[in-house]
C-alpha cells in the first residue's frame, strides 16, 4: 500500500488515544493518531514520526500519524493497514494460490471476521490482528487486554468445527523479527485462547512487512511460538 503526502515531524505527547501533538516544520499541531493502542514504548517523547496530511477540509485533525522510528526500526503504526495489505497479499495469490473469492467485513456466529475466502473448494475465515509491539527482535500481541480478540479466537474455533479452514493472522507491522508470540504477561487470557485454537485447528500464522515512511507489503511468513 501507498501513502502520499508525507512529512517527518517531532512526536511531544499524547493526550488521549486519538491524538497527540507533533512539531511539525517547527510548528506544533495536534494530529490524528490512527491506532488506538497503548503503543509507549513507540510514542516517547523526541521520536521521530512520519504523518500523511490530509485533503479533507472537514477535518479537526489535518494530519494522520502513520509511523514511528524506534531506534534504528521503522514501524508502522496505521490500524487500517494490517488489513489492506494482507488483502493485497491475499489478492496476488500468496495466500491461497487457487483463490476464487475474497469478501471483506463476514459475519459468523455473533462475531464479523477481516474475511471469508473461498479456495480449492474450501470456505476459509480470517480474521487479521496488526502487531506492532517489539522487544529484542521478539513481537507479542496484544499490547493492551483484548476480550474482542478472546471473543474472535473462540468464534473461529467455533467455525472450525463447523466446516470451516479458519486463520488468525498476524500482521507484523515492521520487518527483520525473530518470532511472533502471545504476551501472556499483558493479556494471559488471550495466550490460552490463542493456544486453545491452535490446537482446535485453527491456523496461526504470522507475516512481517517491508516498511518505509511512505509504503508499507508483507514479505512473507515469520515463525510463531506458542
Amino acid at each position: 500500500m501507498q501513502y502520499k503526502k508525507i512529512v517527518s515531524g517531532r512526536f511531544i505527547d499524547r493526550p488521549n488515544r486519538f491524538i497527540a501533538r507533533v512539531e511539525i516544520h517547527g510548528q506544533v499541531q495536534t494530529v490524528h493518531v490512527k491506532n488506538t493502542g497503548r503503543c509507549r514504548e513507540l510514542l516517547v517523547p523526541g521520536a521521530t514520526v512520519y504523518l500523511q496530511h490530509s485533503d479533507d477540509p472537514s477535518r479537526k485533525t489535518a494530519w494522520d500519524l502513520i509511523a514511528v522510528e524506534k531506534g534504528e526500526r521503522l514501524i508502522n503504526m496505521d490500524a487500517q493497514a494490517p488489513n489492506k495489505v494482507f488483502r493485497e497479499w491475499a489478492e496476488s495469490g500468496s495466500f491461497l494460490p487457487d483463490l476464487t473469492l475474497l469478501k471483506p467485513e463476514t459475519t459468523y456466529g455473533t462475531s464479523r471476521f477481516d474475511f471469508y475466502a473461498e479456495a480449492g473448494g474450501k470456505r476459509h475465515f480470517i480474521e487479521v490482528k496488526g502487531v506492532t509491539l517489539e522487544e529484542d527482535g521478539i513481537v507479542r500481541f496484544p499490547d493492551a487486554p483484548t476480550e474482542r480478540g478472546v471473543k474472535h479466537l473462540e468464534e473461529l474455533i467455533s467455525a472450525h468445527q463447523a466446516g470451516y479452514e479458519c486463520w488468525a493472522c498476524f500482521v507484523v507491522q515492521m520487518s527483520d523479527v525473530k518470532w511472533l508470540e502471545p504476551n501472556d504477561t499483558t493479556h494471559p487470557q488471550f495466550g490460552a485462547a490463542l493456544r486453545r485454537a491452535a490446537r482446535a485447528g485453527v491456523r496461526i500464522l504470522a507475516l512481517d512487512c517491508a516498511v518505509t515512511a511512505e509504503t508499507l507489503a508483507i514479505k512473507g511468513e515469520i515463525p510463531v511460538r506458542l
